[in-house]
This record gives structure tokens, C-alpha cells and sequence, in this order.
């Protein structure tokens, strides 16, 4: 046979070959999106022995080989960082999802999501590799509890990286704060009480301090029920302790400011000064100064208001207390110890986990896609660096989680 028509024939195979891969490649990525619709319209409530399980097999947290950016629409933005920007998106109606229904009456591709985008070069240039790992690693390994933002799935490209997350259009909890001034104590009580059991499943289930717990990383969804954000600083540590010096003035833990060595117990102590800022409207410790700030946290002297009740003051002064040994949540009994302070006595837990009642402040929102509770933000810059070959060779083995 002439050496052309061997030729012609091995192309026409490699162009037969291409074509199934891509008619395979295809079919799995509009299977994949239609699972991701299916999910957003039931969003059900996992219990904490499925949570646990490997992320690849649980219906939430996995690792996608298959999505890809032209998979959404890109929206609006939701918010930005030094090397994120989050969008409002859709899943793109261009396949086998337009027009299939979900649930009888909703069409796969109107279904949003909030898609977190990372610039690898950004990523790499800032040094946040490890957080990055560490913040995708932990949202997948507690995917489905019902008051964290869940991981939906993530995946990567050449250039970013990708986490699917489940929009929650109330927007930030601090946003309702400073317009309310101070919550009521009802209030407090529940969100706090959400606030118990995502700390309770991280720090039991996962051995994970949160580290960065402040009205800003908790979003409302459209039930009025909490979802705790960005886990940038979030780490496994289990019963060890760590010295890097992370969170935020007002709600750093003494034993963080003096760097002896800190573990779950810093999250036991930004809660209590969580709680004083529900009720009181700003954070027991506050100087323009941030020496002032950390001088008044070690001292640990907390001032309370005459109205705020008495569970309540014992509840935020048994939380910050200077000593961790001493520390509520800290203490043998570990969480249940908090549950079980009279502050919360009227709490069914059970049914707060399985979100059985409607939480006491609600957004107001025309539609699924209702940004209104966020910021307008400038559009992306035009110029980026480039993820070269060279930083690809060097650092693309530390995004294999993605």
C-alpha cells in the first residue's frame, strides 16, 4: 500500500478517534451538569456520618475532570479578593440540559451557583498555595452540613482554578448587623446556635480549626439560616497546636497573640466575642490601635452592658476566658458543653441541624439570582501575568487536588 494512503488512512483514524472521545467527553460533561442541577434544587441536608465520606462519592465535594468554565455563565460579581473573584453564574444552556426539568417545572439550566475563580499565577505570586489546598481539601471534606457554604464540586484549566459553591443571596450577616445596630437576644441565641454545631462537626468530625470566625465569613441564605465562608485559614490540626498568626484583631484568642502555640480552643474563644457583638453591636475589644486591641485580649477583662442578661454574660465570659484549659468548648465534654449552657436551654438541636424552622431574619428576593444584598465591583483588569511553562512545571503537581 502507497505510503500516502497508509498516511490518509491513519488520519482519517485519528479524526474518527478525536470525534468519540469528544462525543464521550461531551455526554459526561452534560451528565455531570445535569447532577449539579440536581443537586441545587433539592440541596438536602446531609447527616454527619455521610458528610465524613470521601468526597469523590458523596453528591457534593468532588473533584470534577470534566467541567470546564464554558460550562457557566458568568453573571456578576459577588465579591473580590487579592486573588479570587467570585460570580453569580448559571450553568450554561448549550446541551442535553436545555429544557430538561427538574423537580417537574425548573429547567436544569436556570439553576445558580456562585463560581469561585483562582488565578494560578496570582495564587503562586501571592504564596497562597497551601491555602488555597487547604481551603478546597476542607470544603470538601465537610460538603453537605447544613450551615457551611457547600463545595459543590471544583475542577481547573490551564490558567485558574475552580470551586462551584452554592450561591447564598442574603449576603453577609455583618451587613444585617450594622443596619439592626445589635440582634435581640432570640436572635443571637439561634444564629449562635448554628454557629455551635458547624464548630462542633469541624473541630469533632474533621479535627479543623475554623480560625477566622467574624460576621463577615457568614452568609444568610434565602431560608434565614447561616453559612459560614472562605476558609482560607481554616487548618487540620487536630490535637496539636500551630503558630502561625492568623484572623483578625478583634477576635484573636490570647494564646494566638502571645504565640505559645494555639488549637481548636482559639475558635471557642471568637465565638464568645461573636456573641458579644450580636447582642451589643461591636466586639468587647476595640481601640484604633490593633497593640491596644491584643493588650485588652490578653488582660482578658470583658465589659458588660447593664441590659445584656445574666446566661448571657456567663456564657461569653465562660468562652473568653484567658486560660484554655479552662474554656468553654474546651473543657472535657468538648462542645456539648456549650449546648448545654442554660444560655441555649430552649434549643432543639436536632431540629436545627435538619433546618426545620425558618431562621428569624429572612432576605427579601425577587428571584433565584437576586443580588441585591452585594456590593457592585469594577470589572476584572484586562492585563494578567501569565502562568508560564516554567511555573506550570513547578506548581501544577500542588493543584492536582482541584
Amino acid at each position: 500500500m502507497a505510503p500516502a494512503v497508509v498516511q490518509n488512512l491513519a488520519s482519517r483514524f485519528h479524526r474518527m478517534s478525536q470525534s468519540a472521545a469528544d462525543r464521550e467527553n461531551y455526554a459526561a460533561r452534560e451528565e455531570e451538569k445535569q447532577r449539579l442541577a440536581d443537586w441545587e434544587a433539592d440541596k438536602r441536608t446531609l447527616e454527619p456520618s455521610d458528610i465524613i465520606n470521601d468526597p469523590q462519592k458523596k453528591p457534593v465535594g468532588h473533584s470534577s475532570k470534566v467541567l470546564r468554565k464554558d460550562d457557566f455563565d458568568l453573571i456578576k460579581t459577588l465579591g473580590t479578593g487579592t486573588f479570587a473573584r467570585v460570580w453569580l453564574t448559571r450553568l450554561a444552556n448549550n446541551g442535553n440540559t436545555n429544557g430538561k426539568k427538574n423537580n417537574g417545572d425548573t429547567p436544569a439550566a436556570s439553576k445558580v451557583f456562585a463560581l469561585k475563580i483562582l488565578r494560578k499565577v496570582d495564587v503562586i505570586r501571592l504564596k497562597q498555595v497551601e491555602h488555597v489546598r487547604n481551603e478546597r481539601n476542607v470544603l470538601a471534606a465537610v460538603a453537605g452540613h447544613p450551615f457551611i457554604t457547600t463545595l459543590v464540586a471544583s475542577f481547573q484549566d490551564t490558567n485558574a482554578l475552580y470551586m462551584l459553591l452554592e450561591f447564598c443571596p442574603g449576603g453577609e450577616v455583618f451587613s444585617y448587623l450594622r443596619r439592626a445596630r445589635r440582634f435581640n437576644e432570640p436572635t443571637s441565641q439561634f444564629y449562635a446556635a448554628e454557629i455551635v454545631l458547624i464548630l462542633e462537626f469541624l473541630h469533632e468530625n474533621q479535627g479543623v480549626a475554623y480560625r477566622d470566625l467574624k460576621p463577615e465569613n457568614i452568609l444568610i441564605d434565602a431560608d434565614g439560616h447561616l453559612k459560614l465562608v472562605d476558609f482560607g485559614f481554616a487548618k487540620k490540626i487536630e490535637s496539636r497546636e500551630t503558630y502561625t498568626l492568623c484572623g483578625t484583631p478583634e477576635y484573636l484568642a490570647p494564646e494566638v497573640i502571645r504565640n505559645t502555640g494555639h488549637g481548636l480552643a482559639v475558635d471557642w474563644w471568637a465565638f464568645g466575642i461573636l456573641i458579644y457583638e450580636f447582642l451589643v453591636g461591636q466586639p468587647p475589644f476595640w481601640d484604633q490601635n490593633p497593640m491596644k486591641i491584643y493588650e485588652q485580649i490578653v488582660e482578658g477583662k470583658i465589659r458588660y452592658p447593664s441590659a445584656m442578661s445574666g446566661n448571657a454574660r456567663d456564657i461569653i465570659g465562660k468562652l473568653c476566658t484567658v486560660d484554655v484549659t479552662k474554656r468553654l468548648g474546651n473543657i472535657q465534654g468538648g462542645a456539648s458543653t456549650v449546648k448545654a449552657h442554660p444560655w441555649f436551654s430552649h434549643i432543639d438541636w436536632d431540629a436545627l441541624y435538619h433546618r426545620k424552622m425558618q431562621g428569624p431574619i429572612v432576605p427579601h428576593l425577587k428571584s433565584a439570582d437576586d443580588t441585591r444584598n452585594f456590593d457592585e465591583y469594577d470589572a476584572e483588569p484586562v492585563h494578567r501575568d501569565t502562568y508560564t511553562k516554567e511555573m506550570q512545571a513547578k506548581y501544577e503537581s500542588a493543584f492536582s487536588d482541584f
